[in-house]
């Protein structure tokens, strides 16, 4: 289900409301919990009830495998055997949907063989569900965790507002609020900031994300001929989809916890306003980045081990991070240009420590700029289809063929919003529809860029007479624009 639906808008989550506080007023504190674990379980399967068997199996398998290993009769022995079976399978689940039919393929390619594919249908959020699950077992073996019970444990796998596309919480962070009594009663104040809150996030989503999303998408289609300036066009246009999508979703699942008395971890940090590509990976996907640190980095030594493996534990960890990503060489490619990159970061600080010491501000700004830049011309390579593609869209940025700007991409700006703030503004509706790439590249950047990120905001939010104004007017727009909906980037990872 999207939460840029008419059926979730004004269906799922009010029914999900009224069921969850409503039970909770009348203390069924148990029940309260198995209702919101059922209707995360629909959330997750309303597009494909198959997807339900792999998540339920899942979720009962590492509940198994907790018991096991927290148990005090269990031998060192089979703790051991229990780790490594649950690494295993959970690994090899992902293995299987995710990977086998791209090492089949590079098999095939490599050998000249026919070995068959699978061909199987990724199920939606698995990298996510099998990494919590992942730091869930693995916390169990080291007796960092309380026991909890099922529902508990299902509840914390499946709340549907970071199922999909995350944030890859951990069990200290949300079992706790779920059994804290002091957060079963609706809070009024709690749910108007969550709704200001989901209000940006689906803002950021329908009237940004998806408006740059139908230019990529008809570039990317064929991407030869482009030009230089279209090109860039197309890239920038990229650049801020991705942000705004995945932005998006993170205000939103925060908004909605809140709404829900639930504080959700903080996954995104203006990322954009990053100086360096360290900085950029500790406000971009944050939690991605802290399970790749406790998980891979700190066990294969960290930067306890010297300087060159402190580097090469570094660079495993982003190539594993790109493969992540997707099965496709263009992800892995992208994950060894950002393990470089933050390598030769890391260098140039040890020696001039360019990036941490207090710079004049145009050199924030040449520091700025480079790692702009960069993030767009790598965020090329993470959209193409294949390496092939990339290269032919790097050939058209540097060609320097500077013709005109494709009058295609620029009408696929004038959006159903744009057309309706026409209407209520008509004295500067030609205006507004001619110019209106212009005023959604100089929203998307000044947003990025200048101001505070809306999980700030949700943070530290104090009431102020325009928010009902400011949340109304976003949800208006953004119901009219409905009719287009379409899923968010990560849920493909």
């Amino acid at each position: 289900m999207l939460f840029n639906s008419y059926v979730f808008v004004f269906l799922f989550f009010p029914i999900v409301i009224l069921g969850y506080f409503g039970l909770n007023h009348f203390k069924q504190y148990k029940a309260s919990r198995i209702f919101l674990t059922g209707a995360s379980l629909y959330f997750y399967g309303y597009f494909n009830w198959s997807y339900l068997l792999i998540i339920v199996s899942s979720i009962l398998l590492n509940y198994l495998f907790s018991n096991i290993l927290l148990s005090k009769k269990t031998s060192s022995v089979v703790r051991k055997l229990t780790l490594s079976v649950a690494l295993t399978l959970n690994i090899g689940s992902l293995a299987v949907f995710k990977y086998f039919d791209f090492f089949v393929d590079n098999i095939n390619a490599i050998f000249n063989t026919s070995l068959p594919l699978l061909n199987l249908l990724l199920p939606l959020g698995i990298s996510f569900f099998t990494f919590q699950q992942l730091s869930y077992v693995i916390d169990s073996y080291k007796k960092d965790v309380p026991k909890y019970s099922f529902i508990d444990y299902a509840l914390f796998v499946t709340y549907f507002p970071q199922l999909i596309a995350g944030p890859i919480v951990t069990h200290d962070e949300m079992v706790p609020q779920f059994a804290d009594e002091s957060k079963k009663k609706f809070n009024a104040d709690n749910f108007a900031c969550g709704l200001f809150g989901f209000a940006l996030g689906l803002g950021k989503k329908v009237i940004i994300a998806d408006t740059f999303g139908l230019v990529v998408d008809s570039a990317f289609a064929d991407v030869s001929g482009l030009g230089t300036l279209n090109a860039i066009f197309v890239m920038l246009s990229y650049t801020f989809q991705i942000y705004f999508d995945f932005s998006g979703y993170s205000d939103m699942a925060m908004g909605i916890g809140k709404m829900m008395n639930i504080e959700i971890t903080q996954n995104f940090n203006s990322p954009y306003k990053a100086i360096g590509i360290v900085d950029f990976w500790k406000r971009w996907h944050i939690t991605l980045t802290r399970f790749f640190t406790r998980y891979i980095y700190v066990p294969l030594g960290g930067n306890r081990k010297g300087t060159i493996r402190t580097y090469i534990n570094i660079f495993i960890v982003f190539c594993v991070s790109g493969l992540w990503h997707g099965a496709n060489w263009t992800f892995i490619i992208w994950g060894i240009l950002h393990g470089l990159a933050s390598i030769v970061t890391r260098i140039i600080d040890n020696k001039t420590g360019l990036f941490s010491q207090k710079n004049s501000k145009l050199l924030k700004i040449v520091l700025w700029l480079s790692t702009f830049a960069f993030l767009n011309l790598t965020w090329v390579i993470f959209r193409a289809d294949s390496i092939a593609q990339a290269f032919d869209f790097y050939k058209e940025i540097f060609s320097f063929n500077l013709i005109e700007l494709n009058r295609s991409f620029l009408s696929l700006m004038q959006t159903d919003g744009i057309r309706l703030t026409t209407e209520f503004i008509p004295v500067m509706g030609d205006y507004i529809k001619d110019y209106s790439w212009l005023w959604l590249f100089g929203l998307a950047f000044i947003l990025s860029v200048f101001f505070k990120n809306a999980s700030y905001l949700i943070k530290k939010y104090k009431p102020k007479w325009y928010h009902p104004v400011i949340t109304a007017g976003i949800l208006f727009w953004c119901v009219m624009s409905f009719g287009g909906e379409s899923s968010f980037l990560y849920w493909n990872f």
